[in-house]
């Protein structure tokens, strides 16, 4: 049987994920805490790309006093990276070789659900690829003018299908998507 690989990335109203933090926190309400829960329940392994990685294993395991904190530090992490070797702590392994085979290998193992924590390009290469399962995309009601998309002008033409959606109190758009069939 094959596990869930789900990613979550927030987006503003003119589609950048980039740097969140400047734009969702004060759109962020129990809603959105409900579905992070939701999302999280069940995950053992977590693939995250270097540069995310590299932030939160300086930050979270000092800061462990919160629901994320709590899931991030023991959960096992899966690292894209070609720049960084040796022993990388905080239970995480580099992944050796292409992200996509060694995702979809993962995904064949034993274990619970397996997220996509970022970045940016890793979500693109494996949504695209279609080895991740599910995209949620929490649309904040902000426009942030530059920044880095999931889907940028290098993503050729893609059909998506519209698996689940919900608008919070808050204001957001949560949008969840698969690839649609035939992609």
């Amino acid at each position: 049987m094959t596990r869930s690989v789900t990613a979550h990335l927030f987006s503003s109203a003119n589609g950048v994920n980039e740097s969140p933090n400047l734009f969702q926190f004060d759109s962020f309400g129990p809603e959105e805490g409900e579905a992070m829960g939701k999302a999280i329940a069940g995950v053992t392994d977590v693939v995250i790309g270097r540069k995310l990685w590299s932030e939160w294993s300086a930050y979270w395991p000092e800061n462990s006093d919160d629901g994320f904190g709590d899931f991030i530090n023991p959960v096992r992490k899966h690292v894209v990276s070609d720049t960084i070797d040796g022993d990388l702590g905080w239970n995480s392994v580099r992944i050796e070789g292409d992200p996509v085979d060694y995702v979809r290998s993962l995904a064949e193992g034993e274990g619970g659900g397996i997220t996509v924590a970022g970045g940016i390009e890793t979500v693109r290469s494996l949504f695209l690829a279609g080895v991740i399962d599910t995209l949620t995309l929490t649309m904040h009601p902000a426009i942030t003018g530059e920044g880095r998309r999931v889907f940028d002008d290098s993503v050729p033409l893609t059909r998506l299908q519209l698996v689940d959606s919900q608008i919070t109190a808050a204001g957001n758009a949560m949008l969840t998507y698969t690839l649609r069939n035939g992609q």
